[in-house]
């Protein structure tokens, strides 16, 4: 009688209850910057400089009667146009003795700045989106789903307060020997890789030091795109005052206007000159989106680099101060842990395996990896006593060192077999 009555309580709830669905977190919030925020950011830009209805045409080039407009634009779109050094002179243009920055008649010995980056500008935006996602799918598929593996089915162990597994509507409750048996599990594929070199841990560090890596690489590329002036971008924005004048340090890289020459040739055969003014209308998104960039890498930059410190802080605290683990689990499981079973896991794990806790911490409810702790904790000290008091302990030693996995990463549901053979 006591189960159906539990059973109608639970479906009673169930409409009240609010149970959020998470997927596994098998990464950091900086991480996560890169994948998920970062490439949306960049698919957006995307989107901005291919919405054409919104801005009008990339170019339009203005010249004499001699060419027909779509011919000249379309030439100085794929030939590229550019401004003339001498005349960004902030007194002429100040003056109004020149139009337009950049802007005048060019004498041979005039120095030139040449502007084709605009044609590749949402190829590039798009390729760097790919780049930022790469590394998490590489992390994915490495993972293997090893960590869902572990907690599938434990989102509500919380409510595992019955000796059979319950089902009202599409929540699963296990039932207290469902639980133990699952934390036995765990226990056991834990135990299993003590003193076997574990790549999950490894891999998950590398990745990190990738995206750091690959930060310092994009404002490379950028910078490389811009002809050498995405590095001082954000410098030179933030140190500019004169914002109401006709020139400023965004013209010189994103100039509004800029002149093209056109050769055809004439009726006599003879090569006849045609300068066009092309206005450039997406480069005053382009400019946005090049500054928001800059000050974004920076950010990106800044936040890699100090995950990555606290990574190497982790490697050289886990095992020289007790308080630092306790501070880092209760953080992420909101519960106090006996010393004593902190000694036991510090004592019995190397940084791989004290890393996979922590992220199944991240993972699973507090009470449930409260006792899983507890559980890894008592079973390291019983292995300990036996190995100091019995050589034999040293021989099976051994022989689990010996145990070759194909992909340890795979899930677990496919290593069940090879788990009870080892135990």
């Amino acid at each position: 009688m006591a189960a159906p009555s539990l059973m109608s309580s639970i479906k009673a709830l169930t409409p009240r209850m609010r149970f959020k669905y998470s997927k596994p977190i098998i990464d950091n919030v900086v991480f996560k910057l890169h994948y998920k925020l970062t490439v949306t950011m960049l698919l957006c830009f995307v989107i901005l400089v291919c919405g054409r209805e919104y801005f009008g045409e990339h170019i339009k080039c203005l010249s004499d009667q001699g060419v027909p407009p779509h011919v000249i634009q379309t030439y100085c779109f794929f030939m590229a146009t550019f401004t003339i050094v001498r005349h960004y002179n902030e007194s002429l243009l100040q003056g109004e003795l020149l139009p337009h920055p950049g802007i005048g008649p060019i004498l041979e010995t005039d120095k030139t700045i040449r502007h084709t980056y605009y044609q590749w500008v949402p190829f590039v935006l798009f390729i760097q989106s790919f780049c930022f996602y790469l590394p998490h799918y590489i992390w994915k598929r490495k993972e293997g789903g090893r960590i869902k593996a572990l907690v599938e089915g434990l989102q509500h162990a919380s409510l595992a307060l019955h000796e059979n597994d319950l089902l009202a509507g599409k929540i699963a409750v296990p039932s207290k020997k469902t639980l133990q048996s699952r934390i036995e599990t765990i226990k056991k594929d834990i135990l299993l890789r003590l003193r076997i070199t574990r790549s999950w841990s490894h891999f998950l560090v590398t990745m990190e030091v990738v995206n750091l890596l690959h930060v310092i690489f994009q404002v490379w590329l950028s910078n490389k795109f811009l002809n050498g002036s995405f590095l001082g971008l954000g410098f030179n924005v933030l140190t500019f005052n004169g914002w109401g004048h006709i020139s400023n340090p965004l013209e010189i890289v994103f100039p509004k206007v800029t002149k093209c020459v056109f050769h055809k040739y004439g009726p006599s055969g003879s090569i006849q000159q045609h300068d066009a003014l092309c206005v450039m209308a997406l480069n005053i998104i382009h400019e946005k989106i090049y500054v928001i960039l800059w000050f974004w890498f920076l950010f990106l930059f800044m936040a890699s680099f100090i995950a990555v410190v606290w990574r190497f802080i982790s490697f050289y605290m886990y095992r020289r101060s007790l308080r630092f683990n306790e501070l880092v689990f209760r953080h992420v499981s909101k519960t106090k842990f006996n010393p004593y079973n902190v000694v036991n896991i510090v004592n019995g794990c190397d940084f791989g395996d004290w890393l996979f806790l922590y992220y199944l911490a991240k993972n699973m409810q507090s009470a449930t990896f409260h006792e899983l702790y507890r559980s890894v904790a008592e079973e390291l000290e019983k292995q300990n006593k036996a190995f100091r008091q019995n050589e034999k302990r040293k021989r099976t030693e051994c022989r689990l060192e010996r145990v070759q996995y194909d992909d340890e990463t795979l899930p677990l549901s496919e290593k069940k077999s090879q788990l009870g053979e080892v135990i």
